[in-house]
């Protein structure tokens, strides 16, 4: 289920930079809001704090120039102190050196992408009072609005011979109680008929449709024409989908958008989405992937626009199925399957310049690297290796460019050599702050699990571990369920910020997980409660071998599916943990199954409905429900849960929370009624932390900071 902190002084909410603004003038973006970006600030320690964490920049939009010499890119801060973030957009060489910051606004920039001819950046602000397009010169100057579109848009990209651009609209289908009975003005309410009524942390009111408008320097866009006029479904698809769902051909004739063309039920059920071709001209659409049951996502075109490559999976309702790259034949419509025996995912699809070969990551052995695969002849390559992700690739001339995360460091941008893998970072945003910081060390080991297999587990330790010592030690329960517990790094479950408050972590990558062959994260559909479990404690129990874990002081914390575990393993643990934490966990699974909004994820995970008596996998599956086993709870939890949780709803952890204190366990309960299944705003992000640390320090180290 797919992100997803700050006050050491007002300065250091904003973070550092080593950016400096471009040239100012009357024709400069002008500036409304302060710097938060003080170079010269100290931190108070070199340990992380919540307030530290949430210091950091976030980079994000990562674009390079038409003619290959710049990257444009945003990045977050965020302000304690408001409640909020800015989010600001800058330009860097691709040889690295000083940043140009671009603007400094009140309102934040987004979809930040440059003009086929390089001559204009584009972004969307809220500026003029909604969301529109505007232009601006590279250097950050003379900003000027594109778009005025009723309602605003959330989404654009110019066709490559700038003869338009497309942009992305809500749209309302159905009529509102307001619609229907207009002598009722002050009715608050929603007539429901079918399903898909509210998906993440929304309700579905409108669709997100397609919008083509001619463009043309200087003139001011109004209005497009809806390319899906009356459909009730969107494109991209909800909630994640944005502008690489939606791409021109290099010839700027069809326009390829995915979209889930289903409603009500059938939405709910299926993850079958496909990608389709709009004719400009013959204003005709096609699917182009027909017959094809699985998602089918991101299409890229190669330079001369005769293919198409994109990432697809084969079965409906699996949102894990492995992820496989085709290539199509535009002229022919021949697909052909080339990651067939590759036993990983593909992602973060890159044409090389030739269009002879792709670049791509994949996951494997817990971390994200880059590879490259011949079309000629299928043979693929890994290009880089370490304990690191990679999160995108781009080719720039006879080098790539691409982001980079670990479990100690945030996103940066790095220039990287296809022939030896070698990564020169360039974009240093938070390299202010890494300096003053002491990270714990990460460890790698392999543990035998109960069925005699081997399971990668990271153990990450506190910056000033001492072998020595004895430490309180936490089991980290990864969510998904099947979300590799890579090299990512996490605004809320950050090893480090953990390891920084003396804990060692952890982190099996247990069954169901992907990065170890499709066998291995296949195996936990419709078996919760089964071999992972087993997983967890194998991992646990080989770490409390070592003399510096605190045997004593033990405790199991995690979200989502994660969240679930802990809830699991409440009522099976055998007085292994003194303290539990379960964020946005599903407790009672018979009730999940009704109250999610995506039908096919409890389809396919606990095998059916709890109905279905003669299943004997959905059975299985609520057998294990968590809420089963509270009789043998015996442990303190804190339960947490986002009041807009759409995919596990507040219910779940509130059910939690009463059992364990209807049978006297001590239990807190921290109810986050504005966020989703994330926790995303600052002071909600800081209490989170503050509060996980509260109850951790109460029962693993007897109360004592």
């Amino acid at each position: 289920m797919k992100n997803k902190h700050l006050l050491i002084g007002l300065a250091l909410i904003a973070g550092m930079s080593s950016c400096q603004d471009a040239a100012t003038g009357d024709k400069k973006n002008e500036t409304d809001k302060p710097s938060y970006r003080t170079p010269d600030t100290k931190l108070a320690s070199n340990i992380m704090t919540p307030e530290v964490l949430w210091s950091f920049g976030r980079i994000g939009g990562v674009t390079v120039s038409p003619d290959e010499k710049n990257v444009l890119y945003g990045v977050t801060y965020f302000n304690k102190e408001e409640n909020r973030s800015y989010r600001d957009l800058y330009t860097l060489s691709v040889d690295g050196g000083t940043s140009v910051r671009l603007t400094n606004t009140n309102k934040n920039e987004y979809g930040e992408t440059w003009r086929p001819d390089g001559k204009k950046i584009a972004f969307m602000t809220s500026k003029s009072g909604s969301m529109q397009m505007w232009e601006m010169n590279p250097d950050g100057s003379n900003p000027i609005q594109v778009s005025d579109i009723e309602g605003g848009i959330g989404g654009f990209q110019y066709a490559p011979d700038m003869s338009k651009i497309y942009y992305m609209k809500e749209v309302r289908i159905e009529k509102s109680v307001e619609d229907l009975y207009p002598d009722l003005p002050l009715a608050n309410a929603r007539v429901i008929n079918d399903m898909n009524y509210r998906h993440w942390d929304n309700w579905v009111d409108t669709y997100t449709h397609i919008f083509l408008a001619d463009y043309k320097e200087g003139v001011k866009i109004t209005e497009g024409k809806d390319i899906m006029p009356g459909e009730r479904w969107s494109a991209p698809v909800k909630p994640f989908g944005g502008n690489e769902q939606v791409v021109w051909t290099p010839d700027s004739k069809t326009l390829a958008y995915v979209s889930r063309k289903k409603s009500g039920v059938e939405y709910a059920k299926s993850t079958n989405s496909d990608i389709y071709f709009y004719d400009i001209a013959k204003q005709t659409t096609t699917n182009m992937t027909e017959g094809m049951m699985g998602y089918d996502m991101n299409p890229v075109f190669s330079p001369d626009g005769s293919k198409m490559a994109w990432e697809s999976m084969e079965r409906d309702g699996y949102e894990a199925d492995k992820n496989r790259l085709f290539v199509m034949d535009i002229a022919t419509g021949e697909k052909k399957y080339y990651t067939e025996n590759f036993d990983q995912n593909v992602g973060h699809l890159a044409w090389a310049k030739n269009g002879e070969s792709l670049f791509f990551i994949s996951d494997w052995h817990a971390t994200d690297e880059i590879y490259n695969i011949n079309l000629t002849d299928g043979k693929i390559a890994k290009l880089t290796d370490g304990v690191h992700n990679y999160q995108s690739v781009f080719v720039v001339g006879d080098e790539l460019l691409a982001t980079r995360v670990s479990m100690s460091k945030p996103a940066e941008i790095y220039k990287v050599n296809p022939k030896n893998g070698e990564a020169t970072e360039i974009s240093f945003e938070n390299k202010k702050i890494l300096d003053q910081l002491k990270m714990g060390k990460v460890e790698k080991r392999w543990v035998k699990t109960t069925d005699n297999k081997q399971m990668l587990v990271w153990m990450i330790f506190p910056p000033n571990f001492d072998s020595s010592k004895k430490y309180p030690t936490l089991l980290y329960c990864q969510g998904g369920p099947q979300g590799t517990v890579s090299q990512f790094w996490s605004y809320r479950w950050n090893f480090q910020m953990m390891a920084a408050n003396d804990y060692i972590i952890v982190a099996p990558n247990r069954r169901g997980l992907p990065g170890f062959g499709q066998e291995w994260c296949e195996q936990i559909s419709g078996d919760y409660g089964g071999q992972n479990m087993k997983d967890y404690l194998s991992a646990i129990d080989d770490a409390k071998k070592e003399s510096f874990v605190d045997e004593d002081h033990l405790g199991c914390v995690g979200a989502s599916y994660g969240g679930f575990s802990t809830f699991w393993l409440a009522g099976h643990h055998n007085k292994r943990f003194k303290a539990f934490i379960a964020h946005d966990g599903m407790f009672n699974l018979e009730a999940q199954y009704l109250e999610t909004e995506e039908m096919w994820f409890v389809n396919w995970d606990l095998g059916g409905a709890f109905w279905e008596k003669n299943n004997k996998i959905a059975q299985r599956s609520y057998a294990n429900s968590p809420h089963k086993f509270v009789q043998n709870w015996d442990t303190p939890i804190l339960v947490v849960h986002g009041g807009k949780d759409f995919r596990i709803v507040e219910s779940q952890g509130m059910q939690a929370f009463n059992a364990a204190r209807l049978r006297g366990i001590p239990a807190q309960f921290l109810h986050l009624p504005e966020e989703n299944h994330w926790v995303l705003g600052v002071q909600n992000g800081i209490l989170w932390q503050r509060t996980y640390f509260n109850w951790l320090d109460k029962w693993l180290k007897d109360g004592k900071k």
